[in-house]
């Protein structure tokens, strides 16, 4: 009899939402969200999805998780060393039976409409137990520059598209047939295997051999290093003939950047300016004179000023202060 199965992914650190995100407490474990954690929140809505839940991800990540999974029974698969999205979702293949239906689910993005979260996803389940490969795309509200694009007829994939910029991603919306990529899959275990094997045979290989080797759930690291490093996109969702898109209403953000951050606290009742200014985490009055629509982030170590227009800038700060070996994205 199969199953259905939650896959959680927990890598990454949170980069562009730097100094919150750090290594030590990536995005996903910060309890922001209405008190709660994007992690908390992922889990408590796939529980009412799915019987069976698989958690993949660094050590560091997988402990940060172990307190909000207090009495919840699952499986751990831990990455010695980060190998990008298709071998994550093969380990969690490897751990299941063919037949299963794998539903998984990046642990950092915000979701609501829960109505319309669960109509999409039993659609793509019904579409995953009909052998197909399905993948979620959301109905985009403005030509937004931080996400890739499905181009589609009605559940027929038509093409994958990178991140766009600005003008590309404004005739997109006017072209009326481009959703964002949710990065949210559901498929066979089997099926995708499969597919992963024909189109990446080696990445197959050396991922097959790292689970064989691993041992409580720890993934052998010199097995690991071997393995090619793929996103799942490029690696089977953009080359398969077996891709089923569901055109998804609920709300959808993968709470990568201080633009999106801002508009869910705004949205929440944050405090906000007549200029459209807010601070995270200051304890004291701010006044903000001659800006609009920026965003003050303060931590006990470092603090950043930025127009929320820059949000995806805040990377390459978390990339010099990683050259520099700075403790700050620690």
């Amino acid at each position: 009899m199969s199953e259905i199965v939650n896959v959680i992914l927990s890598g990454g650190v949170g980069s562009r939402l730097w100094p919150l995100s750090r290594k030590s407490k990536p995005k996903q474990y910060i309890p922001i969200f209405e008190g709660k954690s994007l992690f908390k929140h992922t889990l408590e809505r796939n529980r009412k999805i799915a019987e069976k839940l698989i958690l993949v991800g660094n050590s560091q990540n997988i402990e940060l998780s172990s307190s909000e999974l207090e009495g919840i029974t699952y499986t751990k698969i831990i990455e010695s060393v980060p190998r990008n999205t298709a071998a994550a979702v093969a380990f969690a293949a490897f751990a299941c039976h063919s037949d299963d239906v794998l539903f998984v689910t990046p642990s950092d993005h915000l979701i609501e409409d829960e109505e319309a979260y669960l109509k999409a996803i039993n659609q793509g389940i019904a579409f995953a137990q009909e052998g197909y490969i399905a993948t979620f795309g959301i109905a985009p509200d403005r030509p937004e520059t931080g996400y890739g694009y499905i181009e589609h007829k009605n559940n027929a994939v038509i093409s994958f598209r990178e991140k766009p910029n600005e003008y590309t991603a404004k005739e997109f919306l006017k072209k009326g047939n481009f959703l964002w990529n949710s990065g949210i899959f559901c498929f066979r275990a089997g099926v995708y295997l499969n597919e992963l094997m024909r189109f990446e045979p080696n990445l197959y290989a050396a991922a097959e051999k790292a689970y064989e080797f691993s041992k409580d759930g720890y993934l052998n690291e010199e097995l690991s290093l071997q393995i090619p490093s793929k996103s799942i996109d490029y690696a089977v969702m953009e080359r398969s003939e077996h891709i089923k898109v569901v055109p998804s209403n609920f709300y959808w953000s993968d709470m990568g950047s201080f633009d999106s951050l801002y508009s869910y606290l705004v949205k929440k009742g944050h405090p906000v300016d007549e200029h459209g200014n807010i601070s995270i985490g200051v304890d004291k009055h701010v006044t903000f004179l001659g800006l609009t629509d920026s965003v003050l982030i303060n931590t006990n170590d470092a603090m950043l000023v930025l127009h929320k227009s820059k949000a995806q800038e805040v990377k390459d700060i978390y990339e010099q202060l990683e050259r520099e070996n700075s403790d700050l994205i620690n």
